[in-house]
């Protein structure tokens, strides 16, 4: 199957709508070129449910948020859901401050989510109410491993009861999880912490995988998971010793650019719980 759902954003290059951070917002776009899809960027209160409505899917990014952006987000994800298009929050430095937090459950409330991505801190945040963000990156004390594995897994999956929404936490050990079935992934590098921007790359990369796979969502939230941590592995095999971090975030995106599904199939790494 993860094999299959790369070969149908390759084949169906479906268009991205991103209300993404300034940030990233390049490295949004051309990953999601790399990968098959093709991104469009807009972010203005007149123009965003026009373009939505030309746009498979929606990628709303709360990275850099401000009082022009936060009436986009609501608009573009109300226009999003009447028409039945996917919609993915990446609620990034939910809990790091009033305006983040409030937004992201405000959004959650009032527009219907098909995925959620974020770190762990992020996650908890969002089910609980309170996390230890440390700006926009997760607390080492909130880390997925090996002891608490079951216990994330099972609280994952409440919150995707309570949302009706996958939930994708990357890390160490990435999860993507739905009411019944939860992916554990280990693929990826910790060098991919020393770059801005892999998670918000990786929410726009799993939005054109969810629009080309729609009877197919968790599994291709899975497959685009893999794939970016895969990258990260083949990005690192491939730098040279005067390389620094700057060539390695390119080097990730290469190497989606020249993934194909038997490669993503072979490097794989996660079981199923």
């Amino acid at each position: 199957m993860m094999k299959e759902c790369l070969e149908n954003v390759r084949k169906n290059v479906p268009l991205v709508h991103s209300i993404t951070n300034y940030v990233t917002v390049n490295d949004v776009a051309n990953v999601l070129l790399a990968c098959g899809g093709s991104p469009i960027m807009s972010d203005d209160e007149g123009d965003v449910e026009d373009i939505t409505s030309i746009c498979g899917g929606l990628n709303i990014n709360i990275g850099t948020l401000n009082k022009n952006t936060i009436p986009s987000m609501f608009l573009a994800g109300k226009k999003a859901n009447e028409l039945g298009h996917v919609v993915l929050l990446d609620p990034v430095g939910a809990g790091a401050s009033k305006l983040r937090t409030d937004t992201a459950l405000q959004l959650l409330k009032e527009v219907k989510f098909d995925v959620i991505r974020g770190n762990i801190s992020e996650i908890k945040t969002l089910a609980f109410g309170s996390g230890s963000t440390k700006g926009v990156d997760a607390d080492v004390a909130d880390a997925v491993n090996d002891d608490n594995l079951d216990k994330t897994i099972t609280y994952l999956k409440e919150l995707a009861a309570w949302t009706g929404s996958i939930i994708a936490v990357t890390g160490a050990i990435d999860l993507v999880c739905d009411t019944e079935k939860c992916y554990v992934i280990r693929n990826g590098r910790p060098e991919m912490g020393r770059i801005t921007g892999t998670g918000c790359q990786l929410s726009g990369m799993i939005t054109a995988f969810l629009v080309a796979n729609p009877d197919n969502k968790l599994e291709a939230a899975a497959a685009a998971v893999i794939m970016m941590g895969l990258a990260g592995e083949i990005g690192y095999h491939n730098m040279q010793s005067c390389d620094g971090n700057a060539t390695y975030r390119n080097r990730i995106i290469d190497a989606i650019y020249h993934m194909d599904g038997e490669t993503l199939l072979a490097g794989a790494k996660y079981e199923i719980r």
